[in-house]
């Protein structure tokens, strides 16, 4: 059973799925990857821990890394250890005094929380396999997105929305969009202010 690591390589939205984003794990050494079908909550929930953002109030899986910290219990790693019917399966793989267990999670979750603990994302060389090895098209076609539509993207030739405000004033609306949990908002905003810096 050989484990392979992976790394985010984009959240992007789903064309077909109202709601629904895809994001994509890829293989750290070589380029096959693994779009997965995600929820609006959890894409955020990514994005938010990615972009180093911090929210007014814990989200749920801040919650969970500050639960699990109170009690030693660290998360060693992820693995995506099945995919079947179009579904991947997921379990985290934590540690507590020495004594090693595995809970069972949704795929989503997982990424989540290893963002949060900065654990390392593996899946199976098979599952790899079978999933690189749909054409592209057909998994455009099942989970309705191009890759071309990546929200961490950078889009130099279209026009900026942000210029007309002063950096103070993002600044401002960053805040109110935090205080507000509005990620998505607070995503963008963040992005203009790095951009300008």
């Amino acid at each position: 059973m050989q484990k392979i690591s992976l790394e985010i390589s984009g959240i992007a939205y789903s064309q077909t799925q109202s709601g629904s984003y895809v994001l994509t794990l890829k293989e750290i050494d070589g380029q096959r990857k693994l779009p997965i079908v995600i929820g609006g909550f959890e894409a955020q929930a990514i994005a938010v821990e990615l972009e180093n953002m911090v929210p007014s109030r814990p989200l749920t899986h801040d919650l969970f890394r500050a639960f699990a910290q109170s009690f030693g219990v660290s998360v060693k790693e992820i693995l995506i250890y099945r995919f079947r019917d179009g579904v991947f399966y997921s379990k985290l793989i934590c540690e507590q005094n020495g004594i090693i267990t595995e809970l069972d999670s949704r795929t989503s979750d997982a990424i989540a929380i290893a963002v949060r603990f900065k654990a390392p994302m593996l899946t199976l060389n098979s599952i790899l396999d079978e999933v690189s090895g749909t054409p592209q098209s057909a998994l455009e076609e099942a989970y309705g997105f191009e890759e071309e539509n990546d929200i961490f993207e950078d889009d130099s030739n279209a026009p900026n929305e942000w210029d007309i405000y002063a950096t103070e004033e993002l600044e401002q609306q960053l805040q109110e969009a935090l205080d507000n949990e509005d990620y998505e908002l607070a995503s963008k905003i963040r992005d203009e202010l790095n951009r300008r810096h």
